[in-house]
């Protein structure tokens, strides 16, 4: 079963600083498994600016390789504005593209900062996130 989901930045961030890592684990499966990512032109550029600060030292290569990967397999979705107010701004697209998602999918956000979006069901850790992956496939 194929599974929808925008992934914030800060997994991806988790997932290239360590490889054996629950965030790898979901990026992994949003390479090539069962995770469908949800993009647009903002997310992709924040993905962007945020792997290749100096302080990370991800190669140039690998960064590409990841995003490329993620472009390849996404559904871009237009991001709607919404009526609530997020802790940090920058959040606010990840939201508004789930948000719009799943108005035509059963789509996720999934990110290491669950005190940055509201508390719903559909917001959920990468730990969640592989679980839920997983359930479907004993189904």
């Amino acid at each position: 079963m194929k599974h929808y989901a925008v992934i914030d930045t800060n997994v991806l961030v988790s997932a290239m600083l360590k490889k054996a890592s629950i965030p790898n684990y979901v990026i992994q499966e949003t390479l090539e498994g069962d995770i469908i990512p949800l993009l647009n032109k903002e997310i992709l550029e924040e993905y962007w600016e945020v792997l290749t600060r100096p302080k990370f030292k991800f190669p140039e290569n690998a960064i590409m390789t990841m995003v490329m990967g993620f472009i390849k397999r996404a559904i871009f979705v237009d991001a709607v504005p919404i009526d609530e107010i997020l802790p940090d701004s920058k959040d606010v697209v990840f939201y508004e593209v789930v948000m719009e998602g799943r108005k035509s999918k059963n789509a996720y956000l999934v990110t290491g900062n669950l005190k940055h979006f509201p508390e719903k069901s559909f917001i959920v850790s990468p730990k969640e996130m592989l679980e839920i992956v997983e359930d479907s496939r004993e189904e």
